[in-house]
C-alpha cells in the first residue's frame, strides 16, 4: 500500500496554513494523520499537497471561559481523556476519548482531525452532537460558527468549505442535574464503533427528564441526532420501561449501513441496545 506522490509543507502558524490552503485548493490538512494516511495508502485520498499543522501549539488547549468549554482542534484524544477539568465539567468527553483506538492512537490522534474527517464509525461526532457543540471554522476570510447538527453532512463530508480549517470546538457547561455517558460496541479489529451512542440528559427537580440530547455513530453514513429518542424521553420520569421504549426509536428515519460485520437488522438492534445502556448510565449519573 503506497500512496500517490504528494508534496509536503509543515506550517508553523495557523495563518501560514490558511495561506497555503488558499493557494492550493486541493491540499489536505494533516493533523494526527491516523485517518488521512491510511486513506492515502489505499489511494482513497490522493491530495497533491499535505499541509502539516501538527506543530502549531496554539491549536492545542482545553479551557473554561465564562461557562463555556473551549477545545483546540489539535488537542489529542489522550489530553482529553486525562483532563481533570473535563472530568469535572464535561465527563462525556474523557469517557468518549477512552474508547478511541489504543494508547498509541490516543496519544497522536486529535479531536479536530477526527471531527473534520467525519468517519461514519468515528466516536467524536456522536459526542459533539449530543453536547450541542459549536465548531469554529477559520479561513483567510475570517471565521464562522457551525452548529454540530449542521456540521456532519454525509460520508466523510462536513460543512467545512474550501480553504477552511477547524480551529476550535465550543461546548456550553452543563448544570449539576446533568448526566452524560458513552456506550459503544467496538469493532474487534479496528476499534471503530460498530455502534456508538452518546447521551446527555438534564433532569428537573422532580427527577423527570427536562432535556435530552442523543448522538449516534456507526449506524448510518454519518453521525446523527436521534430526535425520536429525545422526544420520547423529554418530560417524563426515566424508569427502565420508559428508557427501553425511547431506545426502540434509535434508528428511526435513517438509512442503516449493512456490511460483512453487521447487517442492517443487527445494527438496528445494536443501536437500540446501546442507546438504552447510554441513557440508563446518564440517568444514574444525573441523579
Amino acid at each position: 500500500m503506497i500512496s500517490a506522490p504528494f508534496d509536503y509543507v509543515r506550517a508553523n502558524t495557523l495563518d501560514e496554513a490558511l495561506a497555503l490552503l488558499a493557494q492550493n485548493e486541493d491540499a489536505k490538512i494533516l493533523a494526527g494523520g491516523h485517518s488521512l494516511i491510511p486513506a492515502m495508502k489505499l489511494r482513497l485520498a490522493m491530495p497533491p499537497l499535505l499541509v502539516d499543522i501538527g506543530r502549531i501549539k496554539d491549536l492545542s488547549y482545553i479551557r473554561e471561559d465564562h461557562g463555556q468549554i473551549q477545545i483546540g482542534a489539535m488537542t489529542t484524544h489522550y489530553q482529553i481523556e486525562s483532563s481533570d477539568l473535563l472530568k469535572k465539567i464535561c465527563p462525556l468527553l474523557p469517557e468518549c476519548a477512552g474508547h478511541i483506538g489504543d494508547v498509541q492512537v490516543r496519544n497522536k490522534g486529535t479531536i479536530g482531525g477526527s471531527v473534520a474527517h467525519s468517519d461514519p464509525s468515528g466516536d467524536w461526532p456522536a459526542a459533539i452532537i449530543a453536547l450541542n457543540a459549536e465548531l469554529v471554522a477559520v479561513s483567510k476570510n475570517g471565521e464562522r460558527l457551525v452548529k454540530a447538527d449542521d456540521f456532519f453532512v454525509d460520508l466523510m463530508t462536513t460543512a467545512l468549505e474550501a480553504g477552511e480549517i477547524l480551529r476550535e470546538i465550543r461546548i456550553n457547561k452543563s448544570n449539576d442535574r446533568t448526566g452524560q455517558a458513552y456506550a459503544k460496541m467496538h469493532h474487534p479489529a479496528s476499534g471503530f464503533a460498530v455502534v456508538g451512542v452518546a447521551a446527555n440528559l438534564t433532569l428537573d427537580r422532580n427527577g423527570g427528564c427536562e432535556k435530552a440530547s442523543i448522538g449516534i455513530t456507526g449506524v448510518s453514513s454519518k453521525a446523527y441526532r436521534a430526535l425520536a429518542v429525545e422526544s420520547a424521553l423529554t418530560g417524563s420520569a426515566l424508569d427502565e420501561q420508559k428508557i427501553a421504549n425511547a431506545a426502540a426509536h434509535a434508528a428511526d428515519g435513517v438509512d442503516i449501513n449493512g456490511d460483512l460485520f453487521a447487517s442492517e437488522d443487527y445494527r438496528r438492534h445494536l443501536a437500540q441496545v446501546f442507546t438504552k445502556r447510554a441513557i440508563a448510565a446518564a440517568t444514574e449519573r444525573a441523579g
